[in-house]
């Protein structure tokens, strides 16, 4: 078999296993396991999906609104933290390191968080030195009452700029700060991380899938997702998490 026919039939086989995936039920809400992450798809593929797990978005979605309107400050500073932990990582390595510091949070000391961040996340020292001094800034800023300092804005521009380009925050850029900020409750918000980037290429929403350096540069992508969005009728909140569930097979958070 040629290279070309390999690569034809892999693509295939991709294809019938994501199409597979879409009856797969599991037994709690958090993962839903679909292989196919190098298979290309027509929009009305994506919509087919949106359809089939629109409503587990949904559910995400709310929880996310849950978080936002009725957690905890210590709950709102550890999805901050959850966002610190995932910029140059995996959702899954952020979900591991807040379990390993979760006690230490909120009182835990610079070297108490990088100690137990060893063997947790592959930037034990770097991370942990963002959370401590980023908890520290915001104790002074706002009593940690994240919830509160975040509804003070009047533009989501501003809110996301207080994260985003505050120094005081520190390993917060505008993907983190959009994902934390959608974990939270907040709309309109696009995390373009490598997987929804890759997907934008793929349907020539965008000509790379080279990650934005500046905050112009991810306004316009985010604005292009938008207009994306909207022509294939599918709900802007909606469209981020389904791009990444037909990347990693999941709806995580």
């Amino acid at each position: 078999m040629s290279a070309e026919s390999a690569s034809s039939a892999d693509c295939i086989s991709l294809r019938l296993r994501l199409a597979d995936s879409l009856t797969l039920k599991t037994g709690g809400p958090r993962i839903l396991c679909v292989p196919g992450a190098a298979t290309r798809l027509t929009v009305e593929e994506l919509k087919q999906i949106h359809f089939e797990k629109r409503q587990e978005i949904r559910d995400r979605l709310d929880e996310f609104a849950r978080v936002g309107r009725t957690g905890s400050h210590q709950r709102l500073f550890e999805e901050l933290t959850f966002c610190i932990f995932t910029a140059g990582a995996s959702a899954r390595m952020g979900l591991r390191s807040v379990e390993g510091i979760r006690s230490l949070l909120m009182k835990g000391s610079s070297r108490q968080i990088k100690r137990a961040l060893v063997g947790r996340h592959r930037f034990p020292n770097s991370r942990g030195a963002y959370v401590y001094e980023t908890r520290e800034y915001l104790r002074e800023a706002c009593g940690l009452k994240l919830r509160q300092a975040l509804g003070d804005f009047d533009s989501s521009d501003e809110r996301r700029d207080f994260l985003a380009a505050n120094r005081s925050v520190r390993g917060i850029g505008y993907k983190e700060a959009s994902h934390f900020l959608r974990n939270v409750g907040f709309r309109g918000y696009a995390i373009l991380d490598k997987h929804l980037l890759s997907r934008l290429a793929e349907f020539g929403v965008i000509e790379t899938p080279k990650p934005p350096s500046t905050k112009a540069r991810y306004l316009a992508i985010e604005e292009k997702l938008k207009l994306f969005a909207d022509s294939v009728g599918i709900d802007f909140d909606e469209i981020d998490l389904l791009l990444w569930y037909t990347k990693t097979g999941e709806i995580l958070k």
